[in-house]
């Protein structure tokens, strides 16, 4: 009796999008190989994300299970210049690390089959397969390749070249603080909250963390600290993604090399700007982050034999929280898709009929929110902005996912 091999995919890029697409693949009966880039394990420079119901539902599915994830939160509260509370409202949710859940899809996805040090050069594919060439000039024959290497995504690059990240018109400066750290004040106030100051066109949140290697003793977690602030692309965000040599870095620039100036000018804003408890905690950070705000939309995500999935495909702003919600929506519905045929490219091409309208629906949503945060804004935008950016809004709105279900 001839047993049928089982399909193979070829998975270019290993983060959260990759790892989800992996498991589910597998789950479904399929080989999966795991091709990452980047040489050392990975990081989310310490990203803080809320853990909402479609990641611990997705990881139960996978068997993995979710434990104790996060730090619960239950309240929101927000805060004027003087650090008067001026709004409270419920909002229970989990709080977590990047780290946390990449390092629950790492160790469940096996050793063998994730490839470090990998660099896609180019795909070919014709009626029967598809084959990535690497850097190294290894040849890897499969009969599906997923995409899901993030905003810089090689994979689209040579599927859809035109479809390219946007400015939003702002940046965030983020920071971890060690709980430890703070003031007894400081921490009464914010650190079991979701917190918030809102400086005019401007957004400072906050809320804790898994301390390093997932410590989730009271003590011993941290503070994850984001604030929102208008760069022009032009002018003030060529400056500060300029290092102390002059070097002009695009997209992103390494948290080292952020310009002394540049650090300086935040602390000088934070003291101007920021409630009291805010204004410490900046005084705090030893490493800031600088974050440019990117989204991305794509016309297509399904080219024959290739799917995109995650941010290779859309890019909604941060204060949704959707990222990781949604590259395991995408990866769930390629697996679905995979399962109702036999035929590859059709079920890549439901795929694509499925999800680019919730991709896009993110980023639509994502832009109202943000709206009020870019250094310069259309009569639409000025019209989304007057609307959420009103106080009650950006509490009740920020990081909730209850618009998909609206």
């Amino acid at each position: 009796m001839h047993l049928q091999r089982p399909r193979h995919a070829i998975v270019i890029g290993g983060s959260m999008s990759g790892l989800f697409a992996g498991l589910m693949l597998r789950i479904a009966g399929w080989s999966v190989d795991i091709y990452e880039k980047v040489e050392g394990e990975l990081s989310g420079r310490g990203a803080g994300i809320v853990a909402q119901p479609e990641i611990l539902a997705a990881l139960r599915d996978l068997g993995l299970g979710t434990g104790e994830l996060g730090v619960p939160v239950q309240k929101r509260r927000l805060f004027d210049i003087q650090g008067r509370i001026t709004l409270e409202t419920e909002c229970p949710q989990v709080m977590t690390a990047w780290e946390r859940v990449y390092r629950i899809l790492r160790d469940g996805f096996p050793a063998a089959h994730y490839h470090r040090g990998r660099s896609l050069q180019a795909i070919e594919q014709n009626d029967v397969g598809v084959t990535a060439i690497f850097a190294d000039g290894e040849r890897v024959i499969g009969d599906m390749l997923v995409g899901a290497d993030g905003i810089r995504s090689t994979v689209r690059g040579l599927c859809a070249p035109d479809s390219q990240p946007r400015y939003a018109g702002y940046s965030a400066w983020r920071a971890l603080i060690a709980e430890g750290a703070m003031p007894d004040d400081v921490h009464r106030d914010i650190f079991p909250y979701m917190a918030f100051c809102l400086p005019p066109g401007e957004q400072m949140l906050g809320y804790p963390v898994a301390g390093p290697d997932d410590d989730l003793r009271p003590g011993h977690r941290r503070y994850n600290m984001i604030w929102y602030r208008p760069a022009d692309e032009r002018t003030e965000l060529v400056s500060l993604l300029t290092d102390e040599k002059g070097v002009e870095h695009s997209l992103s620039i390494p948290p080292p090399l952020i310009s002394r100036a540049s650090i300086a000018g935040m602390r000088d804003a934070a003291a101007r700007l920021l409630s009291p408890q805010f204004r410490t905690a900046v005084t705090l950070v030893d490493q800031p982050i600088l974050q440019p705000i990117f989204d991305l939309v794509s016309d297509r995500i399904a080219f024959g034999r290739v799917a995109i999935v995650g941010d290779a495909a859309f890019v909604a702003r941060p204060h949704v929280g959707a990222g990781v919600a949604k590259a395991a929506g995408d990866a769930a519905a390629l697996v679905a898709a995979l399962g109702a045929t036999d035929d590859v490219v059709s079920a890549l091409s439901q795929y694509q009929t499925e999800r680019l309208p919730e991709g896009l629906r993110m980023v639509q949503r994502a832009r109202h929110l943000g709206a009020y945060l870019q250094a310069s804004r259309n009569t639409e935008e000025a019209a989304l902005a007057a609307r959420h950016s009103v106080s009650e809004a950006v509490l009740e709105e920020t990081a909730t996912l209850d618009f998909l279900y609206a």
